[in-house]
């Protein structure tokens, strides 16, 4: 089965670390990209870099930044193939940012089209056509 590990962490957790530190950390992050049961693996651009799209009233709504102001950012993802949710937190867990005060959500992934609420047709935005794009 195959488990998104959203990975969260305090933007410029890193600033702290030494070039010596820095590097470690990166070769874990390398090191779990290149485990087998890794599929992708993205480190984001900073929230500030971010754009939301929303609907409302047939009017594509458009954000710049992050949506909410949080002390966590969605810092990267990774999709991985496991035989269960025990063997995805067993990598979840081996994500560096997890000791430096971030987190890692753990999540299946279902199949677009495929389960409960999920597919064209379904959920807020069902049936809406996207109209003229304004920019807040």
């Amino acid at each position: 089965m195959q488990y998104a590990l959203m990975i969260y962490t305090e933007p410029g957790y890193d600033e702290a670390l030494s070039d010596v530190e820095r590097e470690a950390v990166q070769a874990e992050y390398l090191a779990l990209a290149d485990d087998p049961r890794c599929v992708g693996f993205a480190q984001l651009q900073p929230a500030e870099t971010a754009t939301g799209v929303r609907v409302a009233g047939g009017r594509t709504l458009l954000t710049d930044g992050p949506f909410a102001d949080t002390k966590e950012v969605l810092g990267g993802l990774c999709l991985i193939e496991a035989a269960d949710l025990d063997e995805a937190l067993e990598l979840a867990a081996r994500i560096p940012a997890v000791r430096f005060g971030g987190g890692v959500e753990v999540r299946p992934v279902g199949r677009a089209g495929v389960g409960p609420g999920v597919g064209p047709g379904v959920g807020p935005g069902a049936g809406v056509t996207p109209g003229p794009v304004v920019r807040r």
